[in-house]
Order: structure tokens, then C-alpha cells, then sequence
């Protein structure tokens, strides 16, 4: 997945790169089913934000579209945050004050 910034003047929404990854693999997945994933930042802190990253479940995309959520609107003005906070998906834990990483895991079953 490429992240493209925007020209100036467009709307920017809000996020870093762990949410990003996550609006990308939801897409990427399709809904498939028994793979679930979270991404997220060490220090607690994706981009400027008071997440840490996102969580990808197989009904990622099917709950988004069930509240009018179009995921190519969010990704074309970078705004995963609101993406994932309308679904709970936001992975909260606060700032760590450890910035060892990225962090990225996947379950398949």
C-alpha cells in the first residue's frame, strides 16, 4: 500500500501510519473471514493522536458500510482515526514513553 499525501487545501484527517496500515490490510482482506490484526505504535502514540493504532476483525468493512462508512472516503483524506473510533476499533493504552517500534501482529485461523 502506498500512502499519498494530499495537495494543500484538501480536508486532512487524522492518524498516523498504524492506522493507516490497518484501513489498507481491511481493505486489502475484504472481509475475509478468521483473520484478524492490530497495529500499533510502542509509545502509545500513532501520529499526534491519543491512539495507539487499530484493530482489523473480519467484519471490519461490513460494520463501516452498515453506518454509510465508505473506506476509500477515509483513506483518500488519510483519516483513519475517525474511521476506527466510529467502530471502537481505536486502540487506546495511553502514552508508554517507550518508542521501541512499530508494532503490526495477524491471527489467521
Amino acid at each position: 500500500m502506498t500512502v499519498r499525501q494530499r495537495p494543500p487545501g484538501t480536508p486532512k484527517g487524522r492518524g498516523g501510519r498504524a492506522g493507516e496500515f490497518c484501513m489498507g490490510l481491511a481493505g486489502a482482506l475484504m472481509g475475509r473471514p478468521r483473520v484478524w490484526a492490530l497495529a500499533a505504535d510502542t509509545d502509545g502514540i500513532d501520529g499526534v493522536e491519543d491512539n495507539a493504532g487499530a484493530f482489523v476483525t473480519p467484519d471490519t468493512l461490513a460494520r463501516a458500510q452498515a453506518q454509510g462508512r465508505k473506506l476509500t472516503d477515509f483513506l483518500d483524506r488519510n483519516d483513519a482515526y475517525g474511521y476506527f473510533e466510529a467502530l471502537g476499533d481505536l486502540l487506546v493504552t495511553g502514552p508508554t514513553h517507550t518508542n521501541v517500534n512499530d508494532f503490526r501482529a495477524v491471527l489467521v485461523l
